[in-house]
């Protein structure tokens, strides 16, 4: 972790968003946005509808560094892009929130 991003989470105000839902909670996940099994058939669909939900999440001008200082995301999210750039990248550069992936056991 760089020296900015270190400072931000060491003395930032704001909450850690926890939008790693795995493949075993999103249907879970997706159920409480009002989208129903039936909507989507198998994992790939699905992943692609929560990764709306979340890029719906991301992008909300309330969703930024004031009020958010880091998010946790499912490595599948990370793959993925927001509004053409890396996830990690466009949550870092366009909101100042750092990004981890736990389940790859390392800050990004």
């Amino acid at each position: 972790m760089d020296s900015e991003k270190y400072q931000r989470v060491r003395n930032g105000a704001g909450f850690v968003a926890a939008l790693d839902q795995s493949g075993g909670s999103t249907p879970a996940a997706l159920h409480l946005y009002g989208i129903d099994k039936d909507a989507y058939s198998g994992p790939e669909e699905m992943f692609d509808l929560v990764h709306q939900v979340r890029t719906r999440i991301i992008t909300s001008p309330s969703f930024d560094g004031e009020r958010v200082m880091g998010a946790i995301l499912f490595e599948n999210t990370m793959n993925r892009q927001v509004e053409g750039s890396p996830t990690g990248d466009y949550l870092w550069n366009s909101k100042g929130i750092g990004a981890l992936p736990p389940d790859l056991g390392h800050g990004v």
